[in-house]
């Protein structure tokens, strides 16, 4: 039987991927669109193909995707700055306003719980996390590491 902390790392999981879906939800967007938001957003503009190779996805799968958030008004299509030939996909205002309502409270509130703990356990905490991860990576397989570029 697993430990209560793997246990609650599970659940964060789960409550994780359930936070997505309805962060999609909220932005009308399926799980692939949000993956291209979620990048365009940390990342700022990029172009359509490398979008493409941080989802995983063909470049034709990505135009659709793009297509579809232009048509919801969450990104425009826009001449690269140094490449007259090239277009860079960028999030809009008003979509980048909305999604930030949505992540900053939850940010902050994780953030937050630190405070809880002093500076001796948040290294480990930190530790701890650090360890997950690399005990994650170490049984994910690599086309689906690739998805997750950040």
């Amino acid at each position: 039987m697993p430990r209560r902390p793997t246990i609650l790392l599970r659940e964060l999981i789960q409550t994780s991927a359930d936070f997505e879906a309805a962060f999609g939800e909220a932005l009308s967007v399926n799980a692939t669109d949000l993956d291209a938001m979620e990048h365009l957003l940390q990342e700022g503009p990029l172009g359509p193909s490398e979008l493409a190779r941080r989802l995983g996805i063909t470049t034709a799968a990505m135009t659709t995707a793009v297509d579809r958030l232009v048509d919801l008004g969450h990104v425009t299509r826009e001449p690269h700055p140094s490449d007259r030939r090239a277009v860079r996909v960028v999030p809009t205002d008003s979509s980048r306003a909305k999604a930030m309502s949505i992540l900053m409270p939850m940010v902050r509130g994780l953030d937050a719980e630190l405070d809880h703990f002093d500076e001796d356990e948040q290294r480990i905490i930190t530790e701890y996390l650090e360890r997950i991860l690399t005990a994650y990576r170490a049984h994910t397989p690599e086309p689906s590491r690739a998805r997750r570029v950040r």
